[in-house]
C-alpha cells in the first residue's frame, strides 16, 4: 500500500505554523478577582472590578505588561467561603498569578490553601490585618492601611486638631456588631490607655438600617468626635440619626467605606461637613482616571456605568495600578515567564509608589507587606471632597505591637 506523504506532510506544517503562531502569541497576566457580586458586598464590589477592567483595557491598548496582554478574570461567590474556595481552585486552573476575594470570611477561609499552594494573594482594605507581616505571611498582600492603622490615623487627626492633646477628649465609635465593625476596637482601646480619651462603644445590629439606640445613647455622651465603620449607606442612617438628636454631621469620620452616592442620598448640603479617612484621590480629575474616561468611555469601550466611576472604583483602580506595577517589576528583574515566586519579589520591589499622586505613596518589603499604611482625612464641602491633612500614618509602634501580637498567635497555631 502507497502511502500518500504530501497529504501527511501538509499536515505536519500546517499543524506546525498553528504551532508557531500560538507560540509567538505572547501569553497573557492573569489576575483573579472572585468576589461577592450578588449579595452582601454588591455596593462595593462592581466598582472595584470596573476599575481593574478599565486599567488592564488601558494597559492593553499600550502593550500590556512588558509585551504581554492583562486578563481579569471576575467570578462571582457571594460572599461564601465554599463558593470563594471553588473559585480559586477554578481560577487557579485557569493560570492565574494573583488571587483576590473582597470578603474577610472567604478571604480567612482560603488563605491556608494560598500559603500551601505558594500563590500571591491581594487582600487589600479587607481580611486579616495581620497579614501585613510579611514574614508570618509570606503569600499574602494587604496593601493599604489595615483596619487598625486607619483608626490610629484617624486618632492622630483628631489630636492634630484638639490642640495636641486626647486627654479628656470624648471619642465615640459606632459600628455594625459584625467582625468587619469590631475590628479597630482592639487599636482604638490600645490608644485611649496611651492617650487619655474617653472612648465609649456604641455598636448597632446588621444590617444597618436601625441605628435609632445607638444614637440615642451617644447623644446622652455628647462626643467631641465619633470615628464610625459603617458600610456605604449606614451611613446615610447615621446621618439622619444625627441630624435627629441634634449631633452636628462635622464631628463624624467615616472608614473608608463610602462613596459619592452615600452623599447625593444625604443631600449634598446636608453632608457638608462630613468627613472620610481615604487612601485613594476622590473624584474624576486625576489624570489616570481622565485617560480612562477619554480612551475608553468616550469611545463607548467602558467596562460599566461611567456615573460608577467615584471613590470605588478609584479604590478598584489604584489596587491594580499597584498589582500591575508588581508585575513589570518582576518580569522586569526576574524574567519571563511570570511565576508566583517572581510574582511575589516583584510585589516586595515596589517603592514610593503612588501612580503619580493616585493614592498615598506605598513601599513594600519582604517584612511590610501593607505599603506603610497611609491615609488622609477627606471633608465633603457641600460640592466637593477637600483634604484636610497630608498623607500619614500614626502610632506605628502600637500597629505594629498589634500586628506582631496577632501574626505571633497565627503562626503558633499554624505549627501545631
Amino acid at each position: 500500500m502507497k502511502i500518500k506523504l504530501l497529504p501527511i506532510l501538509a499536515c505536519v506544517g500546517l499543524a506546525l505554523s498553528i504551532a508557531q503562531s500560538v507560540q509567538a502569541q505572547p501569553q497573557p497576566i492573569k489576575f483573579a478577582l472572585c468576589y461577592d457580586m450578588s449579595k452582601a458586598y454588591t455596593f462595593i464590589s462592581p466598582q472595584i472590578a470596573q476599575g481593574a477592567r478599565d486599567y488592564a483595557k488601558l494597559l492593553n491598548l499600550k502593550g500590556g505588561i512588558e509585551g504581554h496582554p492583562v486578563e481579569i478574570l471576575v467570578q462571582d461567590h457571594g460572599n461564601e467561603p465554599q463558593r470563594g474556595i471553588e473559585c480559586y481552585e477554578k481560577m487557579k486552573r485557569e493560570g492565574a498569578i494573583t488571587f483576590d476575594f473582597y470578603s474577610t470570611p472567604v478571604s480567612r477561609a482560603v488563605l491556608p490553601r494560598v500559603m500551601k499552594d505558594g500563590n500571591v494573594m491581594m487582600q487589600s482594605f479587607h481580611g486579616r490585618g495581620d497579614a501585613v507581616n510579611g514574614e508570618v505571611f509570606p503569600w499574602v498582600f494587604p496593601i493599604g492601611p489595615t483596619y487598625w492603622g486607619q483608626a490610629a490615623n484617624d486618632i492622630g487627626f483628631i489630636k492634630t486638631k484638639s490642640n495636641n492633646s486626647l486627654k479628656g477628649v470624648k471619642i465615640a465609635f459606632t459600628y455594625p456588631d459584625y467582625p468587619t465593625g469590631q475590628e479597630p476596637i482592639l487599636a482604638l482601646k490600645a490608644l485611649a490607655a496611651r492617650e487619655g480619651f474617653d472612648l465609649q462603644l456604641f455598636p448597632y445590629p446588621m444590617p444597618g438600617n436601625d441605628q435609632t439606640s445607638a444614637y440615642t445613647q451617644m447623644r446622652r455622651f455628647n462626643p467631641d468626635w465619633i470615628i464610625s465603620w459603617g458600610l456605604g449607606p449606614m451611613h446615610v442612617v447615621s446621618a439622619r440619626e444625627m441630624k435627629r438628636n441634634g449631633i452636628s454631621i462635622d464631628k463624624y469620620i467615616a472608614v473608608h467605606w463610602s462613596s459619592d452616592l452615600d452623599i447625593t442620598n444625604m443631600g449634598l448640603q446636608n453632608a457638608k461637613g462630613f468627613k472620610r479617612a481615604a487612601n485613594v484621590v476622590s473624584g474624576q480629575d486625576h489624570p489616570l482616571i481622565q485617560r480612562i474616561l477619554t480612551e475608553l468611555y468616550d469611545k463607548g469601550n467602558g467596562s460599566g456605568d461611567r456615573k460608577l466611576v467615584d471613590n470605588y472604583y478609584n479604590m478598584g483602580l489604584a489596587q491594580y495600578v499597584t498589582v500591575s506595577e508588581g508585575a513589570r517589576l518582576a518580569i522586569k528583574q526576574f524574567g519571563w515567564p511570570l511565576t508566583p515566586d517572581k510574582m511575589k519579589r516583584g510585589m516586595e520591589s515596589i517603592r514610593n509608589f503612588d501612580a503619580d499622586g493616585l493614592m498615598a505613596p506605598l513601599t513594600v518589603t519582604a517584612k511590610d507587606h501593607g505599603g506603610g499604611g497611609k491615609t488622609r482625612i477627606d471633608m465633603w464641602d457641600g460640592a466637593k471632597w477637600i483634604p484636610q491633612n497630608d498623607w500619614s500614618a500614626a502610632y506605628t509602634d502600637v500597629v505594629q505591637e498589634i500586628v506582631k501580637k496577632e501574626s505571633g498567635e497565627f503562626a503558633k497555631s499554624a505549627n501545631q
